[in-house]
């Protein structure tokens, strides 16, 4: 068990704002110095290798940047791990490259100081009940999990623990991290780039929320308990708390393991389409998704003599409701696209004011031809679409024909 976490484990955190500014203001200084400092060592090679040194430069510094994100956890950690998914369109590789090392395990808290949490949450009595693994199994930027077994009757059970003062410093952790990117220059600070952290203030704070997120939990297990491709965890009310999410302990493989990669075709299109009708059903059945980008909440159970493969979820701490003001454009977008149908595509643009009456028409139809390429690879998916496209109109399915 010893080798799940191969990083030393951190005895506490740092939960001040002024200590967790002041660390990111030191390893900001840090980077930037180490970066300016090889540059100009730099300077004088040809240009070829010039070009490659920096770029190893690049990587060196941000992979220090980012060992120093892994032991602040909270808010900046859930950043990073935005930025490894997204940056890949806008950030040098060698950046992304380190930032998807946060996407997994980061640095983990030692047991002394996760026990006492417990202790102060649960109280000696409940703690009694439990036999808890001192290694945690996952490590994440708000909280870590350790497996414990109900000593009653063997049950296995993940115990989420939420990191103290993490939901505290969300606030000042964001105004940091602008502040930490404009000293490194890593990326541009854009207005839409602010806009982008407000946004992950909002689902920072939802994710903090643990009593929403047993909510959550139990709301999408109703929602999908008869439907066998899908399992969601149970909730143990009696070992959940404010700071803990206590579920049944659901084992699955990871998305890029080699045995889920070596399955045949056929079983990844089962479970591939699982995924899809599981976004639709979110979005236009419920109004509501787990909008948590991270591959580390969705597990794949291998069914056993002929049994099919099953979608494990876990992770509900960033779902999110979505207005009809977002919803009906959603719809008639996707609506429009599935027809080809520009005007409506051009209705939805407007309505979700992504863009103006005014706007010229040759970019209206550029976005459209985007939009109905994105689309096209759905139309695989024509049974999903028939039962989930909706007529904003009507309000129910709208027994569209695929073309």
């Amino acid at each position: 068990m010893s080798e799940r976490n191969v990083r030393k484990p951190l005895k506490r955190i740092k939960s001040g704002a002024f200590e967790r500014r002041f660390a990111m203001a030191k390893a900001g200084v840090v980077a930037s110095t180490m970066f300016a400092t090889q540059s100009a060592g730099n300077l004088f090679r040809d240009k070829e290798s010039r070009q490659e040194r920096q770029k190893e430069i690049l990587s060196h510094q941000t992979q220090y940047l980012v060992d120093e994100i892994g032991k602040l956890k909270g808010s900046i950690v859930k950043i990073g791990q935005i930025m490894a998914l997204w940056g890949e369109h806008f950030l040098p590789e060698e950046v992304t490259t380190a930032l998807h090392t946060l996407e997994d395990d980061t640095t983990t808290v030692a047991w002394p100081y996760m026990r006492r949490v417990l202790e102060n949450q649960l109280g000696l009595e409940k703690l009694a009940d439990l036999e808890i693994d001192e290694i945690p199994i996952g490590a994440a930027s708000l909280g870590q999990v350790h497996l414990a077994k109900r000593k009653s009757d063997g049950k296995l059970i993940c115990l989420k623990i939420q990191y103290p003062g993490v939901s505290d410093a969300i606030d000042s952790d964001l105004n940091t991290v602008a502040n930490l990117l404009r000293l490194t220059r890593v990326v541009p600070i854009t207005e839409e780039f602010e806009e982008w952290l407000d946004e992950i203030r909002m689902m920072m704070k939802r994710e903090v929320n643990y009593e929403m997120e047993k909510e959550s939990t139990i709301r999408f297990k109703n929602l999908l308990k008869d439907d066998h491709r899908y399992i969601v965890p149970e909730i143990f009310e009696e070992y959940s708390t404010g700071q803990i999410v206590a579920t049944s302990y659901e084992p699955g493989l990871n998305f890029n393991s080699p045995e889920f990669l070596g399955l045949s075709q056929e079983r990844r299109n089962h479970i591939a389409e699982a995924c899809m009708e599981l976004c639709w059903r979110e979005v236009f059945d419920w109004g509501e998704m787990q909008t948590d980008p991270n591959f580390g909440n969705f597990f794949i159970r291998l069914g056993e003599d002929g049994a099919p493969d099953k979608l494990v979820l876990i992770d509900f701490g960033a779902v999110r409701e979505f207005s009809a003001e977002t919803i009906g454009p959603g719809k008639l977008m996707i609506e429009g696209a599935f027809k080809h149908d520009k005007k409506l595509i051009r209705q939805a643009l407007i309505d979700l004011k992504f863009m103006k009456e005014d706007t010229p028409d040759r970019i209206i139809r550029a976005f459209a031809e985007m939009i109905c390429t994105a689309m096209s690879p759905l139309l695989m998916l024509k049974n999903i679409l028939h039962q989930r496209i909706y007529s904003t109109k009507k309000g129910n399915i709208s027994g569209l024909k695929a073309t």
